[in-house]
This record gives C-alpha cells, sequence and structure tokens, in this order.
C-alpha cells in the first residue's frame, strides 16, 4: 500500500483518534499517578483487612 493511499484512507482518521485518545489517558495517569497509587493502596488495604476478618 502506498502512503499516499494510506492517508487518504479513513481507517486511518480513526487510527489516529485512538492513538491521540492513549495519548491524553496516559497524560493523566501520569499527572495524577500519586492520587491513583494512594487510592488503590487504601482500597487494597481494607480489602485485606476484610478478608483476614472472614478467615
Amino acid at each position: 500500500m502506498k502512503i499516499r493511499e494510506f492517508l487518504m484512507e479513513e481507517d486511518g482518521v480513526s487510527s489516529i483518534e485512538v492513538v491521540l485518545l492513549l495519548v491524553v489517558l496516559i497524560g493523566l495517569v501520569l499527572v495524577f499517578k500519586t492520587q491513583i497509587n494512594k487510592l488503590l493502596t487504601s482500597i487494597f488495604t481494607e480489602i485485606n483487612k476484610q478478608a483476614k476478618e472472614v478467615y
């Protein structure tokens, strides 16, 4: 497939949209990394605490 044909296809546009969406999501994860880490740590700590009560 030639480069010109690839650029003219509409499938390429959706590929670019997916890549841009991934870039935005990765950027958000990097910006809020510490908050996400704290949230997940507290969630798993609570899960472990409640699991110990069951056993």
